[in-house]
């Protein structure tokens, strides 16, 4: 009698860790899955280079797009080049700053 209780027992026991492993593993599927991280988006060189839109922080493909489109974004400022070839952006308040 004792022999088919102690049986029992390590069957309960064996069939309780079984049970706690398998939904331990489930969890973290899940909680692997919502932690994917996309990288962020980098455009190309070629890309930047025929958007001037884009921000850069590259100072001579900044130059070159002035020179192209007469405006680029360098560090997430706009500049612009006015007719007397002059380089100025817009202040928060609107007014023009020449560099």
């Amino acid at each position: 009698m004792t022999n088919i209780l102690l049986i029992l027992f390590l069957l309960i026991v064996f069939f309780v860790i079984l049970f706690l492993l398998f939904f331990y593993s489930k969890r973290n599927k899940r909680l692997a899955k919502k932690t994917t991280i996309s990288p962020t988006y980098v455009p190309f060189l070629k890309e930047q280079e025929f958007n001037p839109d884009i921000s850069t922080d590259n100072w001579d493909l900044h130059k070159f797009r002035l020179e192209k489109f007469r405006r680029s974004q360098y560090k997430g400022l706009t500049f612009f080049v006015s007719s007397e070839k002059r380089i100025y952006y817009f202040s928060d308040e609107g007014d023009k700053v020449y560099c």
